[in-house]
């Protein structure tokens, strides 16, 4: 767990109307919980964004494509290149754990894209484009294929590809030769559970899927046997107080050191907070409130995990809470920052 004199700066992806400044950086006040304006990129429409896990790179959703920045020592952020997924823009993208390969998951055209990454951090060729077919329940927009988020097991073998409108998570083998994917498996949800995002436990053996239209986090044992994936569903937990209709969870992040886990329910305009058992994988709630704003598409954790920001998609802003763990408190603990159309939120830990 970080400590206040550490220094991090946050990087804050966001739609562009009329700003061409897609990706906005913050330098972050740890002590006080909250954020001052730095620079920002002219990208368009960044979607999601991802650290390399030799944090170096940065890489981001823009329209039809990706790009790639080399990280400076201030946290700035310098353009390497731009590369076309061939595709309709996506929502979610991540690396494997040897920063061999790229992976954009695509909600609008249903496709998963593997692109080859170049040790110079650039983003290369087109390794393999999978087209999620297929027909879920037929009501509203959960009737055909969304990827929605796209991350490997920590044992680098298995890619976690979360479909929405399909209502399950394809398990991925990947081929680290030629960048191909064979599927594996199927992790079959509720029906018009709609699986967002997922996170894994810091031993790699639970995976955390929050549920958009179910409202909820399913969580599940994993283990290899034999060159074979095996995933034991052992938890349902709930993100809302309620069981109104109209919700839909969004967020699901972690804390930096693994023990807690957030997740955030627009509608109800509140974040979640759970301790994760280290030994069992289990979650237990700590807290549920609101977040002082509208739409919390993203939510994390300070590196300190003592303070909480929101990003209020709707009202364009974002929202700065203290959070006691074991009181399971959260308030309010400084000004909110107006930003336009937030969409996620990551911290990086710079030279001090």
């Amino acid at each position: 767990m970080a400590n206040s004199k550490e220094k991090y700066v946050a990087y804050v992806s966001t739609y562009t109307m009329g700003d061409k400044h897609g990706i906005k950086i913050y330098d972050v006040d740890m002590k006080n919980g909250r954020f001052e304006e730095k620079s920002e990129v002219e990208i368009t429409n960044s979607s999601y964004v991802t650290i390399s896990k030799n944090k170096k790179y940065l890489y981001s959703i823009t329209d039809f494509g990706v790009e790639s920045y080399s990280i400076l020592e201030d946290g700035s952020l310098q353009l390497i290149n731009f590369a076309s997924i061939n595709g309709m823009r996506g929502c979610y993208l991540s690396t494997d754990y040897k920063d061999e390969y790229l992976f954009i998951a695509g909600y609008h055209d249903g496709k998963l894209t593997v692109m080859r990454l170049q040790e110079d951090g650039s983003i290369g060729e087109i390794t393999d484009e999978i087209y999620h077919k297929g027909l879920g329940s037929v009501a509203e927009r959960n009737f055909r294929p969304h990827v929605n988020c796209a991350r490997m097991t920590h044992d680098n073998k298995y890619l976690l590809v979360a479909d929405q409108g399909m209502d399950h998570v394809n398990v991925y083998r990947l081929d680290h030769e030629n960048g191909r994917l064979q599927l594996a498996d199927i992790l079959r949800g509720d029906i018009e559970s709609a699986p967002r995002h997922i996170k894994i436990s810091k031993n790699g053996k639970f995976i955390y899927i929050v549920n958009e239209l179910a409202c909820n986090i399913t969580v599940y044992k994993y283990e290899e046997r034999n060159e074979i994936p095996y995933f034991d569903r052992i938890q349902t937990i709930s993100t809302t107080n309620r069981k109104s209709l109209g919700y839909s969870a969004s967020a699901l992040t972690m804390s930096e050191d693994y023990q807690y886990l957030l997740a955030s329910t627009p509608g109800e305009n509140t974040v979640a907070v759970y301790k994760a058992d280290q030994d069992t994988g289990l979650l237990e709630q700590r807290l549920c409130l609101p977040i002082s704003g509208e739409y919390p598409k993203d939510a994390a954790f300070f590196p300190d995990n003592k303070h909480i920001v929101s990003l209020n998609h709707t009202s364009n802003t974002m929202t700065f809470f203290k959070v006691d763990m074991e009181k399971g408190t959260l308030m309010m603990c400084t000004k909110e920052i107006k930003v336009d159309l937030p969409n996620c939120i990551t911290f990086f830990k710079i030279k001090g």
